[in-house]
């Protein structure tokens, strides 16, 4: 399948900005959606687009996935031949303040993104599901063929809808889909809700740092140019029906539509101290920690299973948190001053 034109939600987005700036140097061309909301500083989304700005191929529509005239426009105008869709209200804790913010973007935008591909040709659509919809499960390494059908936070229960409603569209009218499920995402030019994000500002500011369920967390970290890498591979890997599928044993992570799951992350567990350690020799200081009871909607642990990924696509992620941590701290003191 070629690809030439390609729709990214969220470009300004973290995931987003990286993949775009990845795709227009292999000369494809980019469409960039986003509507730049103030979840998180817009400085820095601003200051990713004006990276992508002069990058010949890329085109920014600013634009909320929710006004469905808007996107049925946008996708009729553009024809896209795939579409990867990154946008969503993200965050574990916010979900549980502004429930509401989650079911516009990451459900209503997500249908409005669904029906553009249904009535438009589109050969692919790549989304951004979570390690979050892992919910209650304990079974170590988490696997897609597992079920997922006890979430803790709505920001979870969301992403496992989109995972559902992505199925419907694939079984009703045969569009080919991929779900990525990330875990914990980390590098340059990050989300500033996000643990390292926090603790780097903290460390430098000689403030304490909150260190939730008391450090005992673990965490499957996986550096963004992993995370790309992956999503670029799956791409151009377009899902196709599993012929093995069985009804009496349904095999959550494929189906007999073409529709396939997967897990990007590092398959590496580091415990919540570690990784803080690890900063803190990046830095050059320690830190004050305040340790705290673990939040509610959020899990002790995660950790990746990729099989699938390498056997499919010939990747596995694997930039150990020493290098990832020394390039985001490089790049957090320039942007930062």
């Amino acid at each position: 399948m070629k690809i030439n034109k390609i729709l990214i939600t969220g470009a300004a987005g973290f995931i987003g900005f990286f993949l775009a700036r990845r795709l227009l140097s292999a000369g494809l061309e980019v469409v960039g959606l986003d509507n730049l909301n103030d979840y998180y500083d817009p400085a820095l989304k601003k200051g990713r687009l004006e990276q992508l700005a002069p990058l010949p191929g890329f085109t920014f529509v600013r634009q909320d996935l929710a006004e469905r005239p808007a996107v049925e426009q946008l996708f009729a105008e553009h024809k896209f031949d795939a579409v990867v869709n990154l946008a969503a209200q993200a965050g574990v804790r916010y979900s549980l303040e502004n429930p509401h913010a989650y079911v516009d973007s990451n459900l209503v935008g997500f249908v409005n993104v669904l029906e553009g591909c249904r009535h438009n040709g589109v050969k692919h659509l790549v989304f951004a599901s979570s390690s979050s919809v892992y919910g209650g499960n304990t079974k170590m390494p988490f696997s897609v063929h597992d079920n997922v059908d006890h979430p803790v936070s709505l920001y979870a229960a969301t992403k496992k809808s989109n995972e559902l409603m992505a199925h419907a569209y694939s079984h009703l009218y045969g569009i080919p889909v991929t779900g990525l499920r990330f875990f914990t995402v980390y590098g340059p030019w990050g989300r500033p809700d996000m643990a390292y994000f926090l603790f780097t500002k903290a460390i430098l500011a000689g403030e304490e740092i909150n260190v939730f369920n008391h450090g005992r967390m673990k965490r499957d970290f996986t550096f963004i140019d992993d995370i790309i890498e992956g999503v670029v591979r799956v791409i151009n890997n377009v899902p196709l029906p599993n012929p093995e599928w069985d009804r009496e044993n349904p095999d959550p992570a494929t189906s007999y539509c073409p529709y396939h799951i997967y897990n990007i992350g590092n398959n590496q567990q580091e415990t919540l101290m570690h990784f803080i350690e690890v900063l803190e020799d990046c830095l050059g200081r320690k830190a004050k920690k305040n340790f705290m009871e673990m939040q509610n909607g959020d899990v002790p642990a995660t950790y990746a299973n990729v099989d699938d990924l390498v056997k499919d696509v010939g990747f596995k992620p694997s930039t150990s948190i020493a290098d990832g941590l020394a390039e985001f701290v490089r790049w957090y003191r320039e942007f930062y001053g």
